[in-house]
């Protein structure tokens, strides 16, 4: 045996980066968890803490507060650190403040002599995730944001609920920015094997009209928990896990995560919310799927407001 293991290298341990060490540990994902913070006794702290369930956890594992050092040999380094959303504040508000403490820190990481994924988590998640490709050179496979796979999840939730169906069993995408002007591919969604439509349309306990409702509970989320709680941090540590289960396991799932546009979608030179396949490289592909005129005029829209806001990081 060569005694390779998965590594994975945690950057930020507020509330999200907790929540995401405290799945990873209760799921088993990974053998080695590096916990890097800019308040090294609060990392330090939060090793510790973690490191006293282990006798607990389903599998072996080594949890440690590292330096930057540790990326060398990380498969996958996941960041979660800078400023949080606060009441009033959307997702974009976070531009500039977040873009500058993530050059240093994907610096930082790059000078280890890091090559393996970058997995992003911060907000707004869409444009970190290119500021971080940018920053870090690496090809853009490697680099991957969190997207709208927690908004996908949120979807699903709210309509197992609805219709009172089991949500791992309906299949529904939210895709576009992480944000304000996502939307939901209506027009893809399944209750089992059935399309949403013609499941309604079989019940006379249901109506279209429900849809719209349960679509604003979804895109407002994050409003009303950071409402009532002051942040969200457990939907998107089980998402962050979701998806590195799937880069570690090789699994090919489909995600919908924040991807680099090369023409997809007719769309280039952005990171934006799609379906992909996901596995051991990075992202395999990216599944562009048939969207009906009113959601490529949603997702076009999307676009355009990611656009505008990342325009000012890129003038000379």
């Amino acid at each position: 045996m060569n005694g390779k293991v998965n590594r994975v290298v945690l950057i930020g341990t507020g509330a999200v980066g907790c929540s995401y060490a405290y799945s990873l540990i209760n799921q088993g994902v990974v053998e080695e968890l590096v916990l890097i913070d800019v308040n090294e006794l609060r990392s330090e702290g939060e090793a510790m803490d973690l490191n006293h369930g282990l006798p607990f956890a389903p599998t072996a594992m080594k949890v440690w507060n590292g330096t930057y050092d540790d990326c060398q040999q990380a498969d996958l380094v996941v960041i979660t650190a800078g400023l949080a959303q606060k009441p009033g504040e959307t997702r974009l508000d976070l531009v500039a403040k977040n873009t500058t403490i993530f050059k240093q820190i994907v610096g930082h990481i790059m000078k280890s002599g890091f090559d393996g994924i970058f997995l992003v988590a911060t907000n707004p998640v869409d444009i970190m995730t290119y500021v971080t490709w940018k920053e870090s050179g690496l090809p853009k496979e490697r680099v991957i944001g969190s997207g709208t796979t927690l908004d996908s999840a949120r979807l699903r939730y709210m309509l197992g609920d609805y219709f009172e169906i089991d949500p791992r069993n309906i299949h529904a995408y939210i895709i576009g920015e992480h944000g304000d002007t996502e939307l939901p591919v209506w027009s893809h969604t399944t209750i089992g094997m059935d399309k949403l439509e013609s499941y309604i349309e079989r019940n006379d306990t249901y109506n279209t009209g429900a849809l719209d409702k349960i679509f604003e509970n979804v895109r407002d989320a994050a409003y009303h928990i950071i409402e009532r709680k002051g942040a969200t941090y457990y939907g998107i540590g089980m998402s962050l896990v979701r998806i590195t289960r799937a880069i570690l396991q090789n699994e090919n799932s489909v995600l919908p995560v924040s991807a680099y546009l090369t023409g997809e979608y007719e769309h280039n030179d952005i990171y934006i919310g799609v379906p992909t396949i996901i596995n051991r490289n990075g992202i395999r592909n990216i599944l562009e799927i048939e969207l009906n005129d009113k959601e490529k005029n949603q997702f076009n829209h999307s676009v355009k407001t990611l656009r505008e806001s990342m325009a000012p990081l890129f003038e000379n």
